[in-house]
């Protein structure tokens, strides 16, 4: 009994052995490759059992060389401006220069004077302190004087007025004389303060027409550009353009502080002219009162 179930055993495994073996055989061999027959054509694909179209294998073209880009070096230095007041100068347009040199003149010269009235006219203003403080307590009119600063102003009109109390004309009054004589002195001080003030006014009112003229001047040199070139192309009347607006706010920038540190300047000289006028006119009264 047991001989038998091995031999039906037996016999399954063979019948299986042989029904996988011939099939996993032919999936496994390759196709054979087909045979050209001379001297036909070489087919551009073959045609499988199947049917279908096999396209043929084309030869690999040699894929063409890519240069290297090299990245262009970075600079840090800043680029140089063609259409500055720097390339106005390296022109050395004559016109151009000689707007320049003008407009430099005023602008130097007018904080130049500017300085040196505020410096002269803040001594003056503590001269007038000095005044109040040491001549009118002293004992003496000629202690008082000698108390003052002999680069005062104020002591050039207490010495005027002294000298016209001593000495004066019978045909004139001594008080008339003394005021005639003050009053003399109080313009003398007046042209002190107001020498060089006036070069600030010139400034503020012919700058700006300076400026203009540098102007008119670069826009008739971007006009010729343009004629020369035939077009209004913007790297022609860049330049002239540029050096225009330039003129103009050179010419700006030299009148614009002009007029104000003129204003400035001027007010404090009325300052110091009331001082002025209010120490002559009490020195009058003294005189006159002492006189009598």
């Amino acid at each position: 009994m047991i001989s038998k179930h091995l031999t039906i055993a037996a016999a399954l495994v063979l019948i299986s052995g042989l029904g996988v073996g011939p099939s996993a055989a032919q999936t496994a061999a390759p196709p054979a490759p087909a045979m050209a027959a001379p001297g036909a054509a070489p087919a551009t694909g073959a045609t499988p059992a199947g049917g279908a179209m096999a396209p043929a294998a084309a030869p690999a073209a040699a894929a063409p060389a890519t240069p290297a880009i090299t990245p262009p070096a970075s600079s840090n230095a800043p680029a140089e401006n063609p259409y500055g007041l720097g390339d106005i100068v390296a022109k050395r347009n004559p016109v151009s220069i000689t707007i320049l040199v003008l407009l430099g003149i005023m602008s130097v010269g007018t904080w130049y004077i500017f300085f040196m009235k505020y410096f002269e006219q803040s001594r003056i203003l503590t001269q007038a302190r000095t005044v109040e403080k040491r001549f009118w307590t002293s004992g003496t009119l000629a202690e008082g004087v000698d108390k003052l600063p002999k680069n005062s102003m104020f002591r050039s009109v207490a010495d005027a007025g002294i000298r016209a109390s001593q000495g004066g004309t019978s045909l004139v009054g001594l008080n008339d004389w003394i005021a005639m004589s003050l009053t003399r002195q109080l313009e003398d001080a007046n042209s002190r303060l107001q020498s060089g003030i006036a070069f600030l006014a010139s400034v503020g009112s012919t700058a700006p027409f300076v400026g203009l003229f540098g102007t008119v001047w670069g826009i008739l040199q971007a006009l010729i550009a343009i004629g020369v070139a035939g077009q209004a192309s913007i790297d022609k009347v860049a330049g002239p353009v540029g050096e225009a607006l330039i003129m103009t706010a050179l010419g700006l920038g030299a009148a614009v502080p002009a007029v104000l540190l003129y204003n400035y300047l001027v007010r404090r000289n009325k300052v110091i002219n009331e001082k002025l006028r209010g120490f002559a006119g009490d020195l009058q009264t003294y005189l006159i009162t002492k006189s009598k």
